[in-house]
């Protein structure tokens, strides 16, 4: 009985650590992703005002073509647990889709930032925290702010009221730090980055010349817009950015206004991202290279003369 015991014990510890492998972690410079050709297209979903004093807008679809050596993505506080426990239902029901996403990015050749807030102390070791911390120092063309508020001269006010009861369990529980790490079905590997700090986020981006980011994760309407890394930070410092809308969820109860469904609730909250912030994708847009893009200048030129 002692042994089964400890053979359990043993499993629990194995299957509840972090997702990590890779790139071991050692002191100095960490090795950089390389910098490969490629070229994904997103078609892009934004929201433009057509009659202001009756808040109409008109919902616009466009193409744009990234490059994956410039283009990161970010997954904001897809923690292993949360408090309200629908809201941790529905991470845990978004992981294998977003891992699947992540790693088809990651082939591609785009650069994966995880950044798990307030969990640092579980990665200081590890060479995907490191690599992040390296980046030498940059200056941002405006302050960076440890938290982004609403911003009344851009945007309206929110439309969902999160302010009161933000959890739809039935009974809410008390609103308490339960997490450690980030979810362990989102993989963390090969030249991937640790950070939860918008300084480390902006001098990473600056030294590998990082202009697109798309950002996934929770929740919409509270961190994926505020945190020194989210989308609000991220627009005023000028780079590209998108929302992944198939891949984020807020954190709303329907018993608060303006009373509707939770899906709702999240999609009233991407339909505010795209009226005043940025344009929002699918997860789709990621997985995918342009036919030939990815191609070396030697390679193009023997696909263009094959019996040379």
């Amino acid at each position: 009985m002692r042994t089964y015991t400890n053979f359990l014990i043993l499993l629990v510890g194995i299957t509840t650590l972090p997702s990590m492998a890779g790139e071991p972690s050692s002191p100095g410079t960490h090795v950089q992703r390389p910098h490969v050709p490629g070229k994904i297209r997103l078609i892009t979903r934004v929201r433009r005002t057509i009659d202001a004093q009756n808040n109409a807008f008109k919902t616009i679809t466009q193409t744009t073509d990234w490059e994956v050596s410039k283009t990161a993505i970010i997954i904001c506080d897809m923690w292993d647990n949360h408090y309200c426990k629908s809201a941790a239902q529905r991470v845990s029901n978004m992981v294998p889709r977003m891992n699947a996403v992540l790693t088809a990015a990651r082939n591609h050749g785009i650069m994966i930032i995880h950044a798990p807030s307030g969990t640092m102390d579980q990665y200081v070791k590890t060479a995907f925290r490191k690599r992040m911390q390296q980046a030498p120092l940059a200056s941002p063309p405006v302050p960076l702010e440890n938290w982004c508020y609403l911003d009344p001269k851009v945007e309206a006010a929110m439309p969902i009221d999160a302010s009161k009861s933000p959890c739809d369990d039935p009974i809410v529980g008390p609103a308490v730090r339960v997490f450690s790490r980030q979810h362990p079905g989102i993989d963390i590997t090969g030249f991937d980055g640790v950070s939860d700090r918008g300084d480390e986020i902006f001098n990473f981006c600056e030294a590998e010349g990082i202009t697109n980011i798309a950002i996934m994760g929770v929740h919409t309407n509270m961190c994926v817009l505020g945190r020194p890394f989210g989308i609000r930070q991220l627009v005023r410092l000028g780079k590209n950015v998108v929302l992944v809308r198939d891949l984020t969820d807020a954190m709303y109860d329907p018993r608060e206004p303006p009373y509707v469904s939770h899906t709702r609730g999240t999609e009233l909250v991407v339909e505010h991202i795209e009226k005043y912030w940025c344009p929002s994708i699918t997860s789709d847009d990621l997985t995918r290279v342009l036919l030939g893009s990815s191609e070396s200048p030697t390679a193009s030129q023997v696909l263009k003369n094959p019996t040379q």
